[in-house]
């Protein structure tokens, strides 16, 4: 059979997230599935094509590493349920063991102590093979390897250390695996590779994802396929909406507590904290703090009004800290939005030549109206030098302010986030590696910590909980909302936006340092912190 009718039968056969996992082709790539979806199938009909194929034009040995014996036979049997389907030449489909093919014999000749393989043959010369799951069969093999049930293997790191020598010279790795907690290492080898600490892709096929993709109904179909050739009627095997409703309440009923794992592709035990409050204190310098309060009186004063006593605050206490900024390093920002429950919090950062990225002052608004937040918005991202990208909380109210500032400062520089679980789940991880890696600097305060140790991690995702309401300093209500800011920073970090030199838009007056400047109308909340700037004193000073 040709590749192009190989292609059509692939298409054809397997489910959506199926062809996703074939297609592809990256030297590693890691699937966390849930049971039963079908992804060992499908990376069974790829091996079948790879190892059928000449050398010359890409073929190579594959070579599986299952968990458990019975994997290795199932697999083997379904590459040779592929190959037939293809139309392959299968030369032979054996099963022996590694002594009889390396002329080795085991002292104890306990059979039970023999490690089995079992392997298939193709015209092309090359070989699917089914090995024990111990690092010293990877070593000294080139081709294709696959790691089925990862999570499992009694030494995954070791595996996965041999192998990889594999692809400096044209091989792949395939790492397929429900979830068998947080702290295994294959939940761990997820979390590198979307930290970008490896290199990598990550696919994730929960059982609900598959069933959505028509699991069932190609269950029904084999089961009626399985009577009409036993000569029974058919019909009772067809697919209806009700079976496939029971089929799904069984299958989680029959997993009870492990169906968030076994099926939903959750890691276990991942309710705790998840950055330590040591690790976030060795990331703390004394960074300046600005929080500006409004009573409600405020909003309802005239807007000419709300705008220059808003400007006297941005003159007597933002500007001199944009002017502390390094010129020549690049900037960023992030904000968490709020109005009159939640702050809005804006992170300005420089990242330094060494990639660290370093909040220099961190602004807390409380009950301040859209308007002055869109003021005081604009005036630190122009007055940021060299101003790469900002990344802005788009949920609820926060989506009118980030529409405005991307319209302001171009869509390709300005991300407006929705949160999503599946966001979550993609970029938290780069922000806790940033930590770990001592690239990043924030500011050295008690509630910028609560709200960092705010972020649990629930069912396999690290956020703030919805339900999550602590308290500041000040005894006032916060939502961890200087976390939010600084984690937005850090993704505007990872944001493809090049630079624009800073140009100032003119919105900082003359005499704006005045001492004169002091006692303009606003509010401004005293600090308990570290070198916190938080306002003026009567002689025009800063406290």
């Amino acid at each position: 059979m040709n590749a192009a009718n190989a292609t059509t039968l692939e298409q054809g056969l397997l489910l959506a997230g199926q062809r996703e996992w074939v297609a592809d082709d990256s030297p590693l790539k890691v699937d966390e599935k849930g049971r039963r979806t079908g992804i060992t199938w499908a990376e069974a009909a790829d091996d079948v094509l790879i190892a059928s194929t000449d050398r010359g034009h890409g073929g190579m040995n594959v070579y599986y590493f299952p968990q458990a014996h019975d994997d290795a036979i199932e697999y083997i049997e379904a590459c040779a349920r592929w190959a037939r389907a293809y139309g392959h030449a299968i030369e032979q489909q054996s099963g022996g063991s590694w002594e009889e093919e390396l002329g080795v014999v085991l002292p104890s000749g306990d059979p039970d102590k023999h490690i089995q393989t079992y392997k298939i043959r193709f015209a092309s010369g090359n070989r699917i093979v089914a090995l024990s799951s111990a690092p010293s069969r990877a070593r000294g093999k080139q081709g294709i390897f696959v790691l089925d049930e990862a999570a499992f293997h009694p030494n995954l790191p070791g595996v996965l250390k041999a192998v990889m020598a594999s692809l400096l010279r044209g091989g792949k790795v395939r790492v397929i695996s429900t979830h068998n907690g947080e702290d295994n290492p294959f939940n761990e080898l997820i979390a590198e590779i979307r930290a970008g600490r490896r290199k990598g892709t990550v696919h994730r096929y929960p059982f609900m994802r598959a069933v959505a993709d028509g699991m069932y109904r190609r269950i029904c179909e084999a089961e009626m396929a399985k009577r009409e050739a036993a000569g029974l009627d058919p019909a009772p095997a067809d697919w209806s909406q009700d079976k496939e409703d029971a089929y799904v309440a069984d299958a989680y009923a029959f997993y009870g507590d492990d169906a968030d794992e076994e099926l939903d592709a959750v890691p276990k035990s991942g309710s705790g904290t998840y950055l330590s409050s040591s690790l976030i204190e060795a990331r703390m310098r004394p960074v300046p703090i600005l929080r500006l309060a409004y009573d409600d009186d405020f909003a309802h004063k005239p807007k000419h009004v709300r705008q220059s006593e808003c400007q006297a605050w941005l003159d007597d206490h933002v500007a001199p800290l944009l002017h502390t900024l390094e010129p020549n390093l690049d900037h960023v920002f992030g904000q968490d939005f709020g109005r009159s429950g939640d702050l809005s919090v804006i992170a300005p950062a420089d990242i330094t030549a060494t990639l660290k990225r370093r909040v220099k002052f961190l602004v807390e608004l409380r009950n301040v109206p859209f308007e002055q937040q869109q003021q005081i918005l604009w005036f630190i991202v122009d007055g940021l030098p060299n101003f790469r990208a900002g990344a802005m909380d788009a949920r609820g109210n926060g989506s009118h302010l980030a529409e405005l500032t991307w319209q302001k400062y171009g869509a390709g520089r300005i991300e407006a986030v929705m949160f999503t679980t599946e966001w979550y789940r993609e970029h938290m991880p780069s922000f806790k590696a940033a930590f770990e890696d001592d690239d990043i600097e924030i500011p050295k305060d008690a509630d910028v910590l609560k709200d960092l140790r705010s972020i649990k991690t629930d069912k396999g995702v690290s956020k703030i909980p919805d339900s999550y309401k602590g308290k500041g300093t000040d005894g006032k209500p916060r939502h961890g909302d200087a976390a939010v800011a600084i984690f937005l920073m850090d993704h505007a970090t990872r944001i493809d936006a090049a630079p624009i030199e800073f140009q100032s838009t003119g919105v900082m007056r003359a005499g704006a340092f005045d001492d004169g400047n002091a006692g303009r109308g606003h509010q401004v909340i005293p600090d308990t912190g570290f070198g916190v700037v938080t306002g003026r004193n009567d002689f025009g000073g800063f406290v």
